[in-house]
């Protein structure tokens, strides 16, 4: 007989109890798109890829340009993987189509 089924010494049956676990949702990774300098692409051109594609307004999209101007390298935004890569590509098809060198790129954070 199983456990279920038996009875205690009182005439009580058994009990058990049966937990589920349900598996942990985990957040998806998370990725840098970046700016990188180069010494042709106008830094108004820079501005306006960040306005339009980040959604940056002229203040925060000008200092993040200068940061990439004064350090090679600025932070656009943080996405998960789809997003990161559909940005870049739309900035690089963007820069191409107006004939400048911008690169974007995107790291794991």
């Amino acid at each position: 007989m199983s456990k279920d089924n038996r009875r205690d010494n009182d005439g009580d049956t058994g009990t058990v109890v049966v937990t589920k676990t349900r598996p942990k949702t985990k957040r998806p990774n998370m990725y840098r798109v970046l700016i990188l300098n180069d010494d042709y692409t106008p830094m108004e051109f820079v501005v306006h890829v960040l306005e339009r594609f980040f959604q940056k307004n002229q203040e925060d999209a000008t200092r993040i340009m200068l940061h990439v101007h004064h350090h090679g390298v600025g932070e656009c935004g943080v996405f998960t993987y789809e997003v990161a890569e559909t940005k870049v590509t739309q900035v690089m098809d963007f820069a191409r189509k107006h004939q400048h060198p911008l690169q974007c790129v995107m790291e794991k954070k």
